[in-house]
């Protein structure tokens, strides 16, 4: 069963299509990765599905209510952490829980056992300011205060943003804990890595849907022979390996340089004696499995 779905969703700011046409559907209790650059229309699509802004043409449904004509009362249902950390940055952290948790007609003792994970670690923090905490603790007083209230979908725009690769994946931890209570976490991010942690994910891009399917089948569906190509110079490695006849693409991949190829018919003895005899050193060609980002960056060139 679907917990949030939308159809034809469209909207636009002056001559900016920033929706297309979304059409998306997210089933009760997996984590949904909504994976795209900045720009490419995650937090206009969050803001929708949150009752924060109408959409243009299209329709949407979240825990089987319409975000438009039944905006307040999905508003009980929804827990949303937005991109930007909102939360009051005078009040205490315990002072923004118990702020949070009041609008909802709730409090921290009523709901504590499905935050406690992940209000121990800032508990000793609990009379600090919110604008004082560090950014990984930022993140995660804001998701204590999206789930006081105990919400059966929870939004979460980029919450990996700005926040160190260690409490990046503790957050991650924490959503995949979350599960056991059976809420729907709707999750964007610009970070490629972070698509493999989803069930589910769909790319985007200038607004469109380019693919939905599972980060396994994803990267199964990369078309082409993939390398990963080391010499001493990696600018003009990649150059040349550009202008290899047969060379779908190349780009800089970590300390690599990945290249896709058009023609099946080349191979590592191919491409290393390519590179051999324009004089690059220390060359290493071997074959690598596609990664997200792989499948990304061929869905925007192909």
């Amino acid at each position: 069963m679907s917990s949030i779905t939308t159809t034809n969703l469209s909207k636009a700011y002056g001559e900016v299509q920033a929706l297309k046409n979304i059409n998306l559907s997210v089933r009760e209790g997996e984590i949904f990765g909504l994976i795209g650059p900045d720009g490419a229309g995650k937090t206009t699509l969050f803001r929708i599905l949150a009752t924060l802004l109408l959409p243009d043409s299209g329709s949407a449904r979240v825990a089987g209510l319409d975000p438009v004509g039944d905006y307040k009362k999905l508003r009980t249902k929804l827990g949303y952490m937005p991109g930007r950390f909102s939360l009051y940055q005078d009040l205490t952290v315990r002072e923004n829980l118990e702020f949070f948790a009041s609008v909802f007609g709730s409090s921290i003792e009523e709901n504590y056992e499905l935050i406690r994970e992940i209000y121990v670690q800032i508990e000793p923090f609990r009379d600090r300011r919110a604008g004082a905490l560090s950014g990984g603790m930022k993140q995660k007083l804001a998701l204590c205060c999206a789930l006081i209230h105990k919400p059966e979908v929870l939004l979460l725009d980029e919450p990996g943003t700005g926040v160190d690769p260690v409490s990046r994946q503790e957050f991650w931890d924490m959503l995949r804990r979350l599960r056991q209570w059976g809420i729907t976490i709707l999750v964007s991010t610009p970070y490629m890595d972070e698509a493999e942690l989803c069930d589910r994910i769909a790319l985007i891009q200038q607004g469109e849907i380019l693919t939905i399917d599972t980060p396994e089948k994803v990267r199964a569906a990369y078309p082409r022979p993939l390398f990963a190509v080391r010499a001493d110079d990696m600018y003009r490695l990649i150059r040349d390996l550009r202008e290899l006849p047969g060379a779908a693409g190349c780009y800089a991949f970590g300390e690599s340089a990945h290249l896709s190829l058009r023609d099946t018919a080349i191979g590592l003895d191919d491409v290393r004696r390519y590179l051999i005899e324009r004089r690059h050193e220390a060359v290493e060609v071997s074959p690598t499995p596609a990664t997200i980002e792989d499948c990304f960056i061929e869905f925007l060139n192909h």
